[in-house]
């Protein structure tokens, strides 16, 4: 029997591998980079609209106010909500374990410059996420 010589090889099947691997690395880049700051958000039992390209404030357990993604304090968040216009949508991310007047002090900054589209991001019962 007789062997054929290998004159070259077929990379087609690599290229295909390596492009599902590159489109699951992708797909689960975005999921992990969405939650970079951790927070338990409420639950809701009803479903409510995501508002699109919305100001997220987080306010996480201890909390600490985050604009951004960047810490900030009350004062600072006076300040750089002034930059945005009164009908930017505002998301709040609070956690579900922080004492409400934490909260109560983000949405009376808020409120003090007029903000009028502000939401409360809560998670529904079985699991998704949601804008209140």
């Amino acid at each position: 029997m007789e062997e054929k010589s290998f004159d070259y090889m077929n990379v087609i099947p690599l290229v295909d591998v390596m492009m599902v691997l590159l489109t699951i690395v992708l797909m689960t880049s975005t999921f992990i980079a969405s939650g970079l700051i951790p927070v338990e958000v409420p639950k809701a039992s009803h479903d409510q609209k995501q508002l699109l390209k919305a100001v997220t404030i987080v306010i996480d357990g201890g909390g600490a106010i985050y604009f951004e993604s960047t810490p900030t304090t009350l004062g600072g968040l006076e300040a750089k909500i002034k930059q945005f216009g009164k009908e930017t949508p505002v998301l709040i991310k609070a956690d579900r374990h922080l004492a409400v007047q934490s909260c109560v002090d983000v949405l009376d900054v808020l409120t003090g410059q007029g903000f009028k589209k502000v939401a409360l991001q809560t998670e529904r019962k079985s699991g998704q996420r949601s804008g209140t």
